[in-house]
């Protein structure tokens, strides 16, 4: 009974993964009608149970959910396989293309497809900015938390360490008798821990070190896969060096131009970075997290729901994780927009274009992505 589950979850996340375009929220809709509408698995109760439970730990809220949905069906093995099967086509997907684009990215007749993708890139980021800040920033003191993250990053301290003193601060002040006024003589308190170190000069790094910061990134992952951005911009560009910043945005195009989770551009980066090697590391790196995670905290996870500290903490994380998100941003629009060759009309003109096209009629961001190579191209 338990091979034909496992059969069972193989065929339906295998499916889910190739064809999951849109990001989580299109994800997690289209589990829904597989588990819940089309096959009872779980009910309508139980499921959204599952996706409240995915925002109170780090990582890819799809890619928990469907680990979840696995763990419950089909118990420890589940997991595993309904993991990996979401994971796997956008992975290999990913992998092929980080091959293509090692391989022609650098030539002349290429280089114009991701001079018109890097500002839909940017547009895309942007409008995850402002749909997640409206819903992170509810109130006065969550704003503070995030000006006081924004401004510490700003002035050179560790990301990690800025989200995690954002979301301990959240929770102390949404919890105290005034909100409003307790956050202001804390607002100091990250600013004084300043991490900046002069960038090393590493061209390539060992293998453990690339695994090691993909497993740290995979496990204060809170919010939305865009926030990973955050972390690659500043480390993997500002600190260590590894990668461009026109790399980094073609590595987020083609985290959006495939299905399953954004977070395989992991893989793309990891090629481009060591090879193969460097992408399978990578990978496992950043994925880890997410099945330790649910399967040590599956039985708990209502518990932890009712917790109004845990709560509170949860919604500093995300203030400050949209306050990461905003700083990389203007360092990425700079680049795009403001070359060193002078302002780039045309960037700001696919930029404004994608912007329109993604909030007014919400065109998926892999049409997005696509319609920016062949303007470039054409162009």
């Amino acid at each position: 009974m338990t091979n034909s589950k496992l059969r069972q979850l193989a065929g339906v996340f295998l499916k889910l993964g190739t064809i999951g375009f849109g990001g989580p929220a299109a994800h997690i809709a289209m589990m829904e009608d597989e588990v819940v509408t089309r096959r009872g698995w779980l009910t309508s109760a139980e499921f959204l149970d599952l996706v409240g439970a995915t925002n109170l730990i780090p990582g890819p809220n799809s890619t928990e959910m469907a680990i979840h949905v696995g763990y419950i069906y089909a118990g420890w093995r589940g997991l595993i396989v309904a993991g990996a099967c979401f994971i796997c086509p956008a992975v290999a997907l990913t992998a092929a293309l980080a091959w293509a684009y090692r391989e022609f990215g650098e030539l002349p007749q290429i280089a114009p497809f991701f001079d018109g993708i890097q500002p839909v890139v940017l547009a895309i980021i942007g409008v995850a900015l402002w749909r997640l800040g409206k819903k992170a920033l509810k109130n006065r003191c969550l704003w503070g938390v995030g000006v006081a993250v924004a401004l510490s990053v700003l002035l050179g301290v560790n990301q990690v360490l800025a989200l995690f003193l954002g979301g301990i601060l959240g929770a102390i002040a949404l919890n105290s008798n005034f909100p409003g006024t307790r956050i202001s003589p804390l607002l100091g308190f990250p600013l004084s821990l300043s991490l900046a170190q002069t960038p090393p000069t590493i061209i390539s790094p060992p293998l453990w070190q690339l695994g090691l910061f993909f497993l740290k990134v995979g496990s204060v992952l809170y919010g939305s896969g865009y926030v990973l951005v955050a972390f690659l911009e500043n480390e993997l560009v500002g600190k260590y060096g590894w990668l461009t910043q026109p790399e980094l945005l073609d590595a987020i195009a083609i985290g959006q131009f495939t299905p399953g989770p954004v977070l395989s551009t992991a893989t793309f980066i990891g090629y481009q970075i060591a090879g193969f090697p460097g992408a399978i590391v990578s990978t496992v790196g950043i994925f880890l997290p997410s099945f330790a995670f649910v399967a040590l905290l599956n039985p708990i996870l209502p518990t932890l729901r009712r917790s109004k500290w845990m709560s509170g903490f949860l919604d500093a994380v995300n203030a400050s994780a949209v306050a990461l998100m905003a700083v990389v941003t203007l360092r990425l629009a700079q680049a795009v927009v403001f070359p060193p060759t002078g302002l780039n009309g045309l960037a700001v003109g696919i930029a404004a274009v994608s912007i329109l096209l993604a909030v007014r009629w919400r065109v998926n961001a892999a049409w997005l992505v696509f319609g920016g190579a062949l303007i470039g191209g054409l162009l």
